[in-house]
C-alpha cells in the first residue's frame, strides 16, 4: 500500500509514525494500570482516583487546545512537541527515581496529560506533510498513523501480562516508560522538522488566543465535534463494561476478558490500514454512521451473548466498527479547521472528554434503573443518534469535510 511506503520513506512522516508507536507504547503501559496504582498502590482510594482522573481529563484537554493554538500563532510546532515530550519524560524519571503518592498525583494528573498533546501535534504534522501527496493518499496516511498508535496495543499488554505474572511490580511500567520517551525525545531531535525549515508553508495564523478559542467555539465547529464525541461513547461503554459483564455477571475468567480484548485491537489495526482504500469516494459522515451503527451490534450484544461461545462471533463488527470510528473523525476534525492544523488536532482531545462524560452519565442512568444491558443500550443510542444526526448536518456536502478521501 502506498500509504504505509510513504509513512516508511518520506522523513517527516517516518517521524510521525515513530513517536506514535513510541507513545502508543507508553500509553497502553500506563493506561491499564492507573486505577490500580492510584487506588491500590499509592492509596488514594475510589475517591481519590476519580479526582486524579477528572483533574487528568481537565489538563489534557486544556493542553491539547492552549497548545495547538500556541502552534498555529507561533508555528513553531516542534518546539511545543518538544516540550509536550519533555513533560512526559519528567514524569516518568519522577517517578522512577522517587515514586510517591505526591509524585504519581502530579505525573498522573499534570505531567502525562501535558505530554499528551504530542498527540495532536503527530496528526498535525502528518496533515501537513501529506499535503505534499496526492488527495487520495492523505485520509490512508492518516489511517496508518493511527494504526500506528494501536499497534502497541496488541503487542506491548501481553508482554506485560507475561511480566507481571512473574511477579514483577506493576511500577517498572515507568523506568520503561522512561526509556521509551527517552527514545521519542531523541526522535523528535533528530528527525522532526525545524520550524522554518519545512518542505510546506506554515504561517503563523496571527490569531489572538481569544480569537482563536471563538474560532474553534463557532456553531459549525462546536456542532459537530460534540456529535463526534457522543458518537466514540459506544466505545467507552465497551471498554467499560466488557469485564463486569463477562466476569462479574458471567463468571468466565479474566483470560477471557484479555483475549476479547487483545483480538478486537488486533483486528481494528490491519482494518484501520484497509479502510482509506475500501472506502474511496463514501461520504465521511455517512461512513462514520455506518461504522456507528456496527459498533453498536457488538456492544448491544455483548450483554446478551457474554455466556455463549457465539460472542466470539462480535469481534468481526466490533473491530470494523471501530476501525470506523476511531479513524474517520480525525481527518474530519482537521478538515473541520483547515488552515489551522495546531487548533484541529486538538479539537480530538475535546471530542475525547465530551465523549467521556456522555459515556459516564449513560453508566450512571442505566446502572440505577437497570443493568449493563442498559448501559449498554444507552450508549449505541446517543452513538447512532450522534452519527445521524452528524450526517444530517453534512447532508448538503460541506466542501473539504464530507468525502472519505478529500
Amino acid at each position: 500500500m502506498s500509504a504505509i511506503r510513504l509513512c516508511l520513506t518520506d522523513p517527516p512522516l517516518r517521524a510521525a509514525g515513530l513517536i506514535m508507536v513510541l507513545q502508543g507504547a507508553i500509553v497502553c503501559s500506563f493506561g491499564p494500570y492507573f486505577s490500580t496504582l492510584a487506588v491500590n498502590a499509592f492509596g488514594f482510594g475510589d475517591r481519590g482516583y476519580a479526582v486524579l482522573l477528572a483533574l487528568s481529563s481537565v489538563v489534557a484537554v486544556s493542553a491539547s487546545v492552549i497548545g495547538g493554538i500556541r502552534a498555529d500563532q507561533t508555528a513553531n510546532r516542534r518546539q511545543v512537541t518538544l516540550a509536550a515530550v519533555v513533560a512526559l519524560a519528567l514524569g516518568m524519571a519522577s517517578m522512577t527515581v522517587a515514586p510517591g503518592p505526591w509524585v504519581f498525583a502530579v505525573t498522573a494528573a499534570v505531567l502525562l496529560p501535558v505530554g499528551a498533546v504530542t498527540f495532536g501535534q503527530v496528526f498535525a504534522l502528518a496533515r501537513m506533510a501529506s499535503a505534499r501527496h496526492a488527495p487520495e493518499e492523505r485520509d490512508a496516511i492518516m489511517a496508518v498513523i493511527r494504526a500506528l498508535f494501536a499497534l502497541p496495543f496488541v503487542l506491548v499488554l501481553p508482554v506485560w501480562a507475561v511480566v507481571f505474572r512473574q511477579g514483577t511490580p506493576v511500577t517498572a511500567i515507568f523506568p520503561v516508560s522512561l526509556i521509551l520517551s527517552a527514545v521519542m525525545l531523541a526522535v523528535l531531535l533528530r528527525y522532526w522538522p525545524r520550524d522554518g525549515a519545512t518542505d510546506w508553508q506554515d504561517r503563523p495564523s496571527g490569531l489572538s488566543f481569544r480569537a482563536a478559542l471563538a474560532e474553534m467555539g463557532q456553531p459549525r465547529v462546536a456542532l459537530r465535534v460534540l456529535a463526534l464525541g457522543a458518537v466514540n461513547v459506544s466505545a467507552t461503554i465497551y471498554v467499560a463494561i466488557i469485564s463486569l459483564v463477562m466476569v462479574a455477571e458471567i463468571g468466565r475468567g479474566t483470560a477471557d476478558v484479555a483475549l476479547y480484548f487483545g483480538l478486537v485491537a488486533g483486528l481494528e489495526v490491519p482494518f484501520m490500514l484497509l479502510l482509506p482504500r475500501l472506502m474511496r469516494g463514501v461520504d465521511r459522515p455517512l461512513l462514520i454512521l455506518a461504522g456507528s451503527v456496527l459498533y453498536g451490534v457488538h456492544v448491544l450484544l455483548l450483554p446478551v451473548l457474554a455466556g455463549s461461545w457465539t460472542v466470539w462471533l462480535l469481534i468481526l463488527p466490533a473491530a470494523v466498527g471501530g476501525a470506523v470510528i476511531l479513524t474517520v473523525p480525525i481527518a474530519y476534525l482537521q478538515d473541520l479547521m483547515a488552515d489551522r492544523p495546531g487548533a484541529g488536532a486538538s479539537l480530538m482531545a475535546v471530542q475525547r472528554l465530551a465523549g467521556d462524560v456522555i459515556a459516564a452519565l449513560c453508566f450512571a442512568v442505566g446502572t440505577a434503573v437497570a443493568g449493563y444491558g442498559l448501559v449498554a443500550c444507552l450508549g449505541v443510542a446517543v452513538a447512532v443518534t450522534a452519527a445521524g444526526a452528524l450526517w444530517w448536518m453534512d447532508r448538503r456536502r460541506v466542501p473539504g469535510v464530507d468525502k472519505a478521501s478529500a
